[in-house]
């Protein structure tokens, strides 16, 4: 059967027109028949992602987006397709979010958990909130603002607060103030040139301080062997009062100071004839008697010692009459 030339025109216009789409597909990253290793993404706003756009883990590219499709009439969640380049190890716990580029072409970032259960081909991976530069960036001035906000009332407050202190009473005041601390101020540079005076090394009073200290520290120094020879003279008398035996000695006094007392007591309640010469008044006056009848008996003799002593051969015996009392000088 002879084919005609119309038939021929028509099949090669199908095969360029299919090989034209394929090689578009194919150029886009997609595939005809839908074969090889994908995992899928589900997001509530993909961000103008696109298919064929980049996937990395850790800036490496694993693969690309293959598709994305709505599965929820409202549009609330959108599925993607991602087709990997090999079967890579991606643990289950791992994330996927879509990384916003004003300047380039978005693409999908996976942050690697630290599960040991691994992603198998069809399975869906867990994702976060698309974020951007200028959204991060939003989220980090957005603090700073309130911040900076609450700082500008605080100021406001104390602007106010210093406005009602000042008043005109309270800046005159402050103006006193200010003038006795300047002239606090040069009464301190005075007493700072007085100190300088007195650290001057010729004659200050600091500097003559120091050097009798030094003069005192020399003699010291030079008495060394003095000092250590009168340490050690005390530490040999301390020695020797330590070794003495103070408690006999003390115990001794005691008993000594007891006696005593012992006898004062037996004089004064008049017991013994001690007692009796301190008490007794009558014993007193006989003693007195007695006193003054030999000093007449002394004085007689003195005064006619013949009647008691006779040496003379030819003598005569005294007969004048002997003294009663004896005479005053003797008394006295």
């Amino acid at each position: 059967m002879k084919v005609s030339n119309e038939t021929k025109v028509g099949a090669l216009t199908i095969i360029a027109i299919t090989i034209i789409i394929l090689g578009f597909n194919f150029l886009r990253g997609k595939t005809i028949f839908k074969s090889g290793n994908f995992i899928y993404a589900k997001y509530a706003d993909t961000k103008g992602l696109i298919v064929s756009n980049p996937v990395f883990v850790n800036g490496y590219q694993v693969g690309t987006v293959f598709e994305i499709e709505n599965q929820s009439a409202d549009l609330s969640q959108i599925v993607v397709a991602i087709k990997l380049n090999e079967t890579y190890k991606i643990p289950n716990n791992s994330v996927a979010t879509i990384q916003d580029n004003p300047l380039g072409t978005n693409s999908i970032s996976i942050v690697l958990g630290d599960g040991k259960i691994y992603l198998k081909s069809e399975d869906t991976i867990k994702t976060a909130p698309a974020a951007s530069l200028l959204g991060d960036l939003m989220n980090t001035l957005s603090p700073l603002g309130e911040q900076t906000k609450k700082t500008i009332t605080a100021l406001e407050q104390v602007l106010n607060n210093i406005n009602n202190v000042l008043n005109e009473q309270n800046k005159s005041n402050l103006q006193t103030i200010l003038n006795n601390f300047s002239a606090t101020t040069e009464n301190l540079n005075k007493s700072m040139e007085s100190i300088e005076g007195m650290l001057q090394k010729q004659n200050g009073s600091i500097a003559q301080t120091a050097d009798n200290l030094n003069s005192f520290t020399k003699n010291l120094n030079e008495n060394n062997e003095k000092i250590n020879s009168i340490v050690n003279n005390l530490d040999t008398a301390s020695k020797q009062i330590k070794d003495a035996d103070l408690t006999k000695t003390i115990h001794g006094i005691q008993a000594a100071v007891n006696e005593l007392t012992t006898t004062l007591h037996k004089l004064n309640t008049g017991d013994g004839t001690a007692a009796k010469l301190l008490n007794d008044p009558a014993m007193y006056q006989q003693l007195q008697g007695t006193i003054k009848s030999i000093n007449t008996l002394v004085d007689d003799v003195k005064i006619h010692p013949k009647r008691y002593v006779n040496i003379s051969v030819f003598g005569k015996k005294d007969k004048n009459a002997p003294l009663s009392k004896p005479i005053a000088d003797t008394v006295n």
